[in-house]
């Protein structure tokens, strides 16, 4: 099969969807792959390593999407609908959110295919894993940052002095993103708190954490009165496919303390906080009342050497599956992939993202 990695085109995006590792285990197995030229450069893959794994490397974006199965870390940019075509494209997608981009696949007839919906009988993503893993610990690092009083926050250390008081982080999602991000803060010397409506996940992080971390039954009244007491609140809400819940109201960030942070993980999938609006690492913040929102769409991005190593390391096995055998029989022989199809024949086949598009 021709395999096509065109570059990313989002705000600071460094990843590539496949490391030369990756690329060589394809040519290994008699497919051919092509990468655009210097699209591996910002995770620190030169068009020469690509090379010596035995890729070819294309001038243009129109090449390297030209291919019979395309590979991609994010979905495409309105700069790129322009080069879906009837051929297999598989990405992180997140089309709850995105009715133009549905309407393009549909249109161009792309089976389009998303890494986050990919899932395991246990109901596991392991596709999306990674990427949480790694937005969990950023919305740690980055709300600390964004706590400093120079960046417009409440100007409170995570883990204090002695003789002062510690940040007071409120997770909500006690999933995968939620449990790191509460591991970073805690890490970091927070008072930590993770919220969840599963009584069953908060004995699993009770047991790994003991009281070092609070665990609390999520329900709207203790998350308004967590929000108001909170320094720094982080949501991280999923449900595979569809838009993420309103979980945090307009009313509960007007509680909050001056200058407290909302990191809102969950912004891919519309944003589990109302009054979110996805933002860009070149302007990562936006103040609603008088707190500092960070709702950065791509935040993995920031660290494109760890992110494209750990995504190619649970993508490559579906992808050699799909080159190997063809979509429709690599499907019909891994029911957690069969999941991954969203878009087939211009129909929406994912019926979360039916729902959540009026479909």
């Amino acid at each position: 099969m021709r395999v096509g990695v065109p570059a990313e085109t989002k705000n600071n995006e460094g990843r590539i969807a496949l490391t030369p590792a990756g690329a060589h285990a394809l040519v290994e197995r008699g497919h051919e792959v092509r990468v655009l030229a210097g699209a591996g450069v910002a995770s620190g893959f030169s068009d020469d390593e690509y090379r010596e794994a035995g890729a070819i490397i294309v001038d243009t974006a129109e090449e390297a999407w030209a291919q019979e199965l395309v590979l991609k870390v994010k979905e495409p940019t309105p700069a790129e609908y322009g080069f879906l075509t009837d051929n297999i494209l598989f990405t992180y997608l997140h089309l709850a959110a995105d009715k133009p981009l549905t309407e393009a696949l549909m249109a161009a007839g792309t089976t389009a295919v998303a890494y986050e919906t990919v899932q395991l009988p246990d109901r596991s993503l392991p596709l999306l894993n990674p990427m949480s893993e790694i937005a969990g610990r950023l919305s740690a690092q980055e709300g600390a940052t964004h706590l400093k009083a120079t960046n417009g926050g409440r100007g409170i250390l995570m883990g204090g002095v002695p003789g002062t008081e510690r940040a007071n982080v409120v997770v909500i999602g006690g999933g995968v993103a939620g449990e790191h991000a509460a591991a970073t803060a805690l890490g970091m010397g927070a008072d930590v708190t993770i919220m969840d409506v599963s009584l069953p996940r908060l004995r699993q992080l009770d047991s790994l954490y003991g009281r070092r971390i609070k665990t609390l039954a999520s329900n709207s009244y203790a998350l308004a009165e967590q929000v108001a007491k909170a320094d720094l609140v982080i949501g991280s809400v999923l449900i595979p496919g569809a838009a993420a819940p309103k979980l945090v109201t307009d009313a509960m960030i007007k509680t909050a303390r001056p200058g407290a942070v909302f990191v809102d993980i969950a912004i891919d999938q519309g944003g589990c906080f109302e009054g979110s609006k996805a933002t860009t690492h070149a302007d990562p913040t936006f103040k609603l009342h008088d707190a500092v929102m960070y709702c950065v769409a791509n935040m993995p991005g920031a660290v494109p050497a760890t992110a494209t190593a750990a995504l190619t390391n649970t993508t490559l096995p579906y992808v050699l599956k799909v080159a190997d055998k063809g979509w429709e029989a690599a499907a019909d022989a891994d029911a957690a992939l069969a999941l991954g199809l969203n878009v087939a024949g211009g129909q929406v086949v994912n019926e979360p993202v039916k729902v959540a598009l009026g479909l």
